[in-house]
């Protein structure tokens, strides 16, 4: 069964880690760099979480790994303190649930990005702080009890109001998937934040996930998890965006300090998911000060001829990218939908083949068949439902006397 076959349309279950680790949403910390406490994004049959170290080897791993350069050093691209007056990883925050949700001006991504709104304080860290430069500039927010994870491409803050290349909201308690072609926050329409290294995690002395990877040239083409691709090469030996490698169980991993040895060994159990175009072997984490920049630099002496191919699913091109409906909302109805400023409103409605919902503005990302708004004044609400396919929008207007 594909990824997309495998979607679980309904679940509030949060996820619990593989080897028995157990962590929820409500369980994690709250501000910049917050410890997860055990908690695993979606669930344990999840893609990023599915342990490959018995998988199969490609068989055309030895081409891709030539293709991007066998002897390509391996380099963390995260660590302690600053480079060029920039921090050197990419941060994330946990915000609690009465953090208040703000609109967000997308562009030039609008049509394949969620429209929010998001909880995203005025003082989220953007990738780079305290100068985050002209880089991808993410801003990643995890909600605390919510179970809800907000990913931002090209964030900037300016005059009281957030704007962002690209926006893309994920329910951690399934399997959700971008809608085929779809770019999300990264290149290859997957989440970033499940696939960097933490030093919470390092800490804690096990990592239960793949990470992610950047390589300087790719196919046009991708593979589950992925979505999308970010390309026009058509060589069938340039890896697809969600091609995934691991660490060869040969390597000796013996030789280096313990947290060393706690990002080696996930690399052989969960390995590296291709996520976007860059530096070669460039493996993404969260900028900390408790990273040992000498112990990391160690890693570098790992070269791409270290690692292999797992065995890919399908490889989507132009030429057979999966086709079918877009989810079909039966109702979207306000009850009442005429009121006094202040007076609560259900807002209630039936969909099929959605994996998940947004409501804009005001509301966000919600579960279930309906939600209690208060409208200050006449809102036309948009119920926006995705699916792997596509997407649909369904409005109803409340008039505020």
């Amino acid at each position: 069964m594909g990824f997309a076959g495998s979607i679980l349309l309904t679940s509030l279950v949060c996820a619990v880690a593989a080897y028995g680790q157990a962590g929820t949403c409500n369980g994690l910390g709250l501000g910049p760099g917050a410890s997860l406490n055990g908690f695993v994004p979606f669930p344990t049959n999840n893609l990023w979480n599915t342990d490959i170290y018995n998988s199969l080897v490609d068989p055309n791993s030895a081409n891709y790994i030539n293709y991007i350069g066998g002897s390509v050093a391996f380099h963390p691209d995260f660590g302690a303190g600053l480079y060029d007056g920039s921090t050197i990883g990419i941060p994330y925050q946990v915000e609690a649930q009465t953090q208040p949700f703000v609109p967000v001006k997308i562009t030039p991504y609008a049509s394949e990005s969620d429209p929010g709104p998001i909880p995203i304080p005025a003082n989220a860290l953007i990738e780079g702080y305290p100068k985050p430069g002209t880089g991808d500039r993410h801003v990643l927010v995890l909600e605390n009890g919510g179970c809800w994870l907000y990913e931002l491409y090209d964030a900037h803050y300016s005059k009281s109001q957030w704007s962002a290349a690209s926006v893309a909201i994920w329910d951690m308690t399934i399997n959700e998937q971008r809608p085929y072609t779809w770019t999300s926050a990264d290149a290859a329409g997957l989440p970033v934040f499940v696939g960097l290294a933490r030093h919470d995690e390092v800490a804690a002395g096990a990592i239960h996930h793949a990470f992610r990877f950047t390589v300087p040239t790719t196919q046009e083409a991708f593979t589950p998890p992925a979505s999308h691709w970010a390309s026009s090469v058509t060589d069938a030996n340039a890896p697809p965006m969600g091609m995934r490698i691991r660490l060869k169980a040969s390597f000796d991993i013996s030789g280096f300090p313990a947290d060393d040895q706690v990002l080696l060994t996930a690399m052989q159990h969960y390995g590296m998911i291709l996520a976007d175009n860059g530096s070669a072997l460039y493996m993404s984490g969260t900028p900390d000060n408790a990273w040992s920049n000498n112990d990391l630099n160690l890693l570098k002496n790992l070269t791409v001829s270290d690692f292999e191919v797992v065995q890919l699913g399908e490889i989507y091109t132009p030429q057979n990218v999966p086709t079918g409906p877009s989810p079909v909302v039966s109702q979207f109805t306000a009850n009442p939908n005429t009121v006094s400023a202040g007076q609560p409103v259900t807002l209630s409605w039936a969909s099929t083949g959605t994996i998940y919902t947004i409501i804009a503005p005001q509301v966000g990302p919600v579960r279930g068949t309906s939600v209690v708004v208060t409208p200050s004044a006449t809102t036309t609400y948009t119920l926006v439902t995705t699916n792997q396919y596509g997407r649909t929008d369904s409005k109803v207007t409340v008039t505020v006397q």
